[in-house]
């Protein structure tokens, strides 16, 4: 039985939630996440910068909503009825929502090799990867990215 236990535990703390943000694969620590849902009507809030799509009405609750392939200055193909809203922990910046593509599932550490860091890489991002496809993996630190002044500044002052 205590076998079982520790494989689960192990199970749970390898696992990484798979995004697709602008064509490029990503992976957030499910500690990171509060909730993954369609994406909701959006209000746009006026002097917002582009990346910054505005608030919704999340059961009750103001939340902003930042288009994060824009934010990152990636291409991006477009949202469509696959992409989601990805409510953040409160622990990192209450109300605050996160634009993807498209979920890609969890995805297993396990199961990826990891890729040397290059210098010139953003805050947020965390340790690279490559999976069994030869396909790239970054993974987003949450909170590197919240910390970023430049994420936290969603207007014109």
């Amino acid at each position: 039985m205590s076998r079982l236990q520790s494989a689960a535990a192990v199970a749970q703390v390898d696992a990484r939630l798979g995004l697709m943000i602008g064509t490029e694969n990503w992976l957030v620590d499910l500690s990171d996440v509060a909730e993954v849902m369609p994406v909701p009507a959006v209000a746009s809030v006026p002097l917002g910068f582009s990346w910054f799509k505005g608030v919704a009405n999340i059961r009750g609750n103001l939340v902003s909503v930042s288009d994060l392939p824009a934010f990152f200055g990636i291409a991006n193909p477009g949202f469509s009825a696959m992409s989601r809203l990805i409510l953040l922990q409160a622990r990192h910046l209450p109300h605050a929502a996160i634009l993807v593509n498209r979920m890609l599932g969890l995805k297993h550490l396990a199961d990826l090799t990891p890729v040397p860091r290059s210098a010139d890489l953003q805050p947020w991002t965390g340790d690279l990867y490559q999976d069994a496809a030869g396909q790239l993996w970054k993974t987003l630190n949450v909170a590197e990215l919240v910390a970023q002044p430049s994420f936290l500044q969603t207007g014109i002052a």
